[in-house]
């Protein structure tokens, strides 16, 4: 079994997640893409942070229907801050015949070095990134360069980006402007019915 492991804030989740992962789960060939929100993110600050489970709940209303995406409370459970590294290590003993590929954006790719028990990452899991902007291609093969001297498999896939971001969602509720088509609409409807994002809002 090849797992595509996708983590992240999802604050909240939107179509751009979405199409990455589908992307990724056909490019890597992945019979299954954990989706794997964060319970505390240890590397950014976590401005207008739903709640743990909030986020959990957004996540399994946008992978509904998707056969092959399955939504993890791994790191929702577990206390503290969610390393990558510790996710991955708690993977391996419930599925130790499985293969792992860490799904990422180019952000991401470019500090895994800086991040948590990185030799650690690079032993238990492919990493596969995709670029975020035009013009950066070089960056990108660099990093990778570096990360297959150490050992690492590492994939780097063309797919298209969106040019959608959680921070402009969260503007955008904040400001009574539309997110129709940028989230699910079950998620929409969730954001709206729990009023997340909007001015003293949770």
């Amino acid at each position: 079994m090849r797992y595509g492991i996708f983590g992240g804030t999802f604050n909240p989740v939107h179509e751009g997640h979405l199409h990455i992962a589908r992307a990724f789960r056909k490019t890597m060939q992945l019979d299954t893409v954990l989706w794997i929100p964060t319970k505390v993110p240890p590397h950014k600050a976590a401005e207008d942070l739903a709640m743990p489970e909030q986020r959990l709940e957004m996540c399994r209303l946008a992978c509904r229907g998707e056969e092959v995406f399955q939504v993890s409370d791994l790191e929702i459970r577990r206390e503290g801050k969610s390393y990558t590294a510790d996710t991955l290590e708690e993977l391996h003993e419930m599925y130790p015949k499985a293969t792992f590929c860490l799904l990422m954006g180019e952000d991401m790719f470019l500090t895994l070095l800086n991040w948590y028990k990185p030799d650690t990452i690079l032993r238990l899991a492919e990493i596969c990134a995709v670029p975020r902007s035009v013009g950066h291609e070089a960056r990108l093969e660099e990093q990778a360069h570096v990360l297959r001297e150490k050992g690492a498999t590492v994939f780097l896939e063309q797919i298209p980006y969106l040019p959608l971001s959680s921070t402009e969602i969260r503007e955008a509720v904040r400001e009574g402007r539309s997110i129709r088509g940028k989230v699910p609409p079950l998620v929409e409807e969730y954001i709206r019915s729990r009023g997340l994002y909007a001015k003293g809002g949770n």
